[in-house]
């Protein structure tokens, strides 16, 4: 029985994942946002009662030992794992044993302004930030931060941690009915985007119980909202069927494809069966090719 470690869980995105809860004992967050699947808490600061590194390290080396397929370990929390005052050390600890599984740390992005949490996260293989708004009233609503925390300053700190950072970097986007799936909010949050330049950006919806009443978008809402987002990888999470698929031609794969790279799941979702023969054909021609990002395989123009 582990107390700060959690699955493997099958990711979509990730592959094979062993999970570190920073926070084990109870939510410790500087966020409350609206959509999040954790039961309401109130804000702080600092993660309460966090264990040790000697404690985590323990259980990840029995871990990794009762599972050798693992694809990432992923550093998290029952709320924000930044906030973690030994986690510098436990960066450099996991990065001595982990082998050739990568370290990936999800996080809300509330300190990556701040000199010593880029310093660490620069350490780590995949980073994965959120970003929900571009505004501090859109910001306020839906994530509900700790006074003081202030969106122009997160965004300034992301754009500075781009231009150090040497790994692979995402940016996850949660979409809520009626708060940031305004035509408004989305152009002033991709022309964010464009800016920091993610190597990927994962849009997304509610798709489990949240701490508040907040609806989901529907998955055509969130395809209206990337085309947003211009030629930037998008992963998209597909929760429902198309109501068709479409016939796309030759030249129409490869006019989208300059326009926004398709994901795998994109082409799945989306794409007739002819239109998957084509899109194929265009590979082995070489005018289509792939690229993975973060373990999502993406279609782009060659």
């Amino acid at each position: 029985m582990y107390r700060t470690i959690f699955g493997p869980i099958q990711s979509r995105r990730f592959g094979l994942s062993l999970g570190i809860d920073l926070s084990p004992e109870r939510k410790s967050c500087n966020y409350d946002c609206l959509y999040c699947e954790l039961k309401p808490a109130k804000v702080t600061d600092h993660i309460v009662h966090p264990p040790k590194v000697e404690e985590i390290m323990t259980e990840v080396e029995r871990a990794m030992e009762e599972f050798s397929d693992l694809d990432v370990v992923t550093i998290t929390a029952n709320g924000e794992p930044t906030l973690y005052e030994d986690l510098d050390t436990l960066v450099d600890t996991l990065n001595r044993i982990k082998g050739e599984k990568k370290l990936l740390i999800l996080s809300n992005a509330s300190r990556i302004m701040e000199p010593e949490i880029q310093k660490t996260l620069s350490k780590i293989d995949i980073v994965k930030l959120s970003l929900d708004c571009a505004s501090q009233r859109c910001f306020k609503r839906i994530d509900r931060p700790m006074r003081g925390v202030e969106i122009e300053k997160i965004i300034e700190g992301m754009k500075a941690f781009r231009k150090m950072y040497e790994g692979e970097l995402i940016v996850e986007t949660l979409v809520v009915q009626g708060i940031n799936d305004k035509e408004e909010e989305m152009e002033a949050l991709a022309a964010v985007l464009k800016q920091i330049c993610p190597d990927r950006i994962d849009l997304g919806t509610i798709d489990r119980p949240p701490a508040y009443d907040v609806k989901p978008v529907s998955t055509e809402r969130l395809r209206e909202l990337a085309s947003y987002l211009g030629a930037l990888p998008i992963s998209i999470i597909h929760k429902e069927e198309p109501k068709e698929r479409i016939d796309f031609s030759e030249e129409e794969i490869l006019s989208t494809i300059k326009r926004r790279p398709q994901s795998v799941s994109d082409v799945a979702y989306l794409f007739s069966e002819a239109a998957k023969e084509r899109l194929q054909k265009l590979i082995e021609e070489g005018k289509v090719k792939e690229k993975e990002i973060a373990g999502v395989r993406f279609f782009t123009s060659a």
